[in-house]
């Protein structure tokens, strides 16, 4: 498999940010960009800054969202030349989906530790201080800043994380082990985030998989089984959805659960055919993959969501037609919603077991 980046123009990433924004319930009002060779002290120049000052004044904004993430500095240097009103990036608000919508143990501990690290060198910076849990002799040295307090708080909670994540990582190791005894292959779902993972789940193995039309709408890891054409099983994972500039503190947090893709014998690339930015999408999630070092694996591409085109549209056998030609192998056309290339599917998914792929 090649693998050629692809970057996403600046409009289309502002718009995808704008979609995050609106899913953790914000109103967006507007969006600008910037061209500079690299990001200033205050992320944008001093006039591209002034120019926001004036549209928050005039528009009663109080919060602005940046589609990177900021320095610690570049933060506090926003806030402090932008006024009375809260500075916040990508990976906050990341960050902030994640923890709505984290339902398990497991995914609550992940999005915890991520938080906490991503908090840790921004402390200097807050307004509001940590609630002190701890108490009694020895909990705060003689002079000790209340920076100095938090600070330790956050180290002693981020370690408390990754003990309890390794615990849930071994567990996780030992029902593999369990599972390649049994000698039933896994194949793992991976995807950019909306692009229908848990909808082809549901079109593989039968109906049960929480899906809904939105950005990061599950977190939490489901196996099922699946029955392929000729009559043999294999399990089918569901993975956390991929995104572009998705935050190392995650990557790293949610290594227990990427662990399941890097585990299996097949992976199942789920693509939203029907987006603008299909290759781009595509493109981000390979890229994830290859620095998981997964792209070696065997992998079938489900081309999603062709219920969105007109009935009389031919579908291209040349890939190349949606940009897509160029990283994807064993790509297959389907429709979770209406259950249009499932067999296909499932034959691709049989032979790519095999070991009959290209």
């Amino acid at each position: 498999m090649k693998f050629n980046k692809l970057t996403w123009s600046a409009e289309d990433s502002l718009k995808e940010l704008g979609e995050l924004a609106s899913g953790a319930g914000a109103e967006v009002i507007s969006s600008m960009s910037q061209k500079l060779v690299r990001p200033s002290q205050t992320y944008m120049g001093s006039g591209k800054i002034e120019e926001i000052r004036h549209f928050i004044n005039e528009n009663e904004i109080d919060t602005v969202i940046c589609d990177d993430e900021l320095e610690p500095s570049q933060q506090l240097s926003m806030e402090s030349a932008l006024g009375d009103v809260k500075v916040i990036d990508r990976t906050a608000l990341i960050l902030h989906i994640f923890a709505a919508r984290a339902q398990s143990k497991e995914g609550r501990l992940q999005v915890g530790l991520a938080q906490h690290e991503y908090l840790l060198p921004r402390l200097a910076g807050q307004w509001t201080h940590l609630e002190r849990l701890g108490g009694g002799i020895g909990t705060r040295g003689p002079g000790e800043s209340q920076i100095e307090t938090d600070r330790r708080l956050i180290r002693g909670r981020i370690q408390k994380f990754k003990k309890d994540l390794e615990k849930v990582r071994q567990h996780r190791s030992r029902y593999r082990d369990r599972r390649k005894g049994s000698e039933i292959p896994v194949v793992a779902l991976a995807g950019y985030t909306n692009a229908g993972k848990s909808s082809v789940l549901n079109m593989l193995a039968g109906e049960g998989a929480k899906a809904e039309n939105r950005l990061f709408s599950t977190l939490d890891p489901v196996t099922r089984r699946i029955i392929l054409n000729d009559g043999s099983k294999a399990l089918l994972t569901d993975t956390v959805g991929f995104i572009q500039k998705l935050p190392t503190t995650l990557i790293a947090a949610f290594r227990a659960t990427l662990e399941e893709a890097a585990e299996a014998d097949l992976i199942l690339h789920v693509i939203d055919v029907s987006h603008a930015n299909r290759s781009e999408q595509a493109h981000s999630v390979l890229g994830l993959l290859r620095e998981l070092k997964l792209v070696g694996k065997p992998m079938v591409s489900a081309l999603n969501k062709i219920d969105k085109f007109p009935d009389d549209f031919e579908f291209a056998e040349d890939k190349s037609f949606y940009g897509l030609s160029a990283d994807l192998n064993n790509a297959v056309f389907c429709s979770a919603k209406t259950g249009l290339g499932k067999g296909s599917l499932l034959k691709t998914i049989e032979q790519g077991l095999r070991g009959l792929l290209d």
